[in-house]
C-alpha cells in the first residue's frame, strides 16, 4: 500500500466513523434524499454510501487534506507564539545574551546553534551577511550544544571569549574552520584572535556562563 492509498484509506475510515452517529444519518438522507429510508439505515448500510459517495467524488478527500494541513498550520502557528510570547524577555533580552548587530536594532533575529551543526555551518554566510547588510537588524545567538561534550566545551570558550570582546569573531572561527569544534580547536583559535588563552580558561569556570547554557 503506497502513501496515497493509505491516506486515502484512513480518510474513508475517519469519514465512516465520524458519520456513525445520530447526525450520520441526516448527513446520508441529504447525500440520497428520497432514496434512503432513514429509519432502516445500520452501519453496513451507511459504509456504502459513504464509500460510494466519496468514490465518485474524490476531490473531497483532496479538500479534506487540504483543510486539515490549514488548521494543524493554524494550531502550530499560534502555539508557537504562545512560547515565544510567554519567554519573550529571555529570548530577546536576556543579560546573558551575546548580540551581533545593532544592540539596539529595531529587527531582531534570535539564532539557536551547536558549533558542530552542519545546517548551523552552512547558514553562517547568510546570517553574518543579513548582520552586515541592515544597521537595523540585532542579532541574539544562543548556544544550544546538543551534540555532546564537545560541543558543550567549544560554547564554552566562545562564551568566556565575550569577556574580552571577541565572541562574534571566535563565533564564526568556530564554525569556518574545518573540522569537529571541541575545547582544544577554540582555545587554538582563541589563541590566534589574540586572545588571553590563560584568562580565557579562567573565564569558563565563570557559574554565568553554565547558566546561560542552561
Amino acid at each position: 500500500m503506497n502513501l496515497k492509498t493509505g491516506l486515502a484509506t484512513a480518510l474513508v475510515a475517519a469519514v465512516v466513523a465520524a458519520l456513525v452517529t445520530a447526525a450520520t444519518i441526516v448527513l446520508v438522507w441529504r447525500l440520497a434524499p428520497g432514496v434512503v429510508n432513514v429509519s432502516s439505515l445500520d452501519e453496513k448500510k451507511v459504509v456504502d454510501i459513504v464509500r460510494d459517495y466519496l468514490t465518485k467524488n474524490p476531490e473531497i478527500l483532496v479538500e479534506m487534506t487540504t483543510e486539515l494541513d490549514k488548521r494543524q498550520a493554524a494550531e502550530q502557528a499560534a502555539q508557537q507564539q504562545k512560547v515565544i510570547s510567554e519567554n519573550a524577555e529571555a529570548l530577546f533580552r536576556s543579560p546573558l545574551a551575546n548580540v551581533a548587530g545593532n544592540p539596539n536594532g529595531d529587527v531582531t533575529v534570535v539564532e539557536f546553534f551547536d558549533y558542530n551543526c552542519g545546517f548551523c555551518r552552512r547558514a553562517l554566510p547568510d546570517v553574518v551577511k543579513l548582520v552586515e547588510g541592515d544597521d537595523k537588524v540585532r542579532l541574539v545567538l544562543k548556544e544550544l550544544p546538543i551534540f555532546g561534550e564537545d560541543s558543550e566545551a567549544a560554547a564554552n570558550v566562545a562564551l568566556a571569549a565575550a569577556k574580552q570582546g571577541k565572541y562574534f569573531e571566535m563565533h564564526q572561527k568556530l564554525f569556518t574552520e574545518p573540522g569537529k569544534a571541541d575545547k582544544e580547536k577554540a582555545l587554538r583559535i582563541a589563541g590566534e584572535l589574540g586572545l588571553d588563552t590563560a584568562k580565557l580558561e579562567e573565564d569558563m569556570k565563570d557559574p554565568s556562563i553554565q547558566k546561560s547554557l542552561d
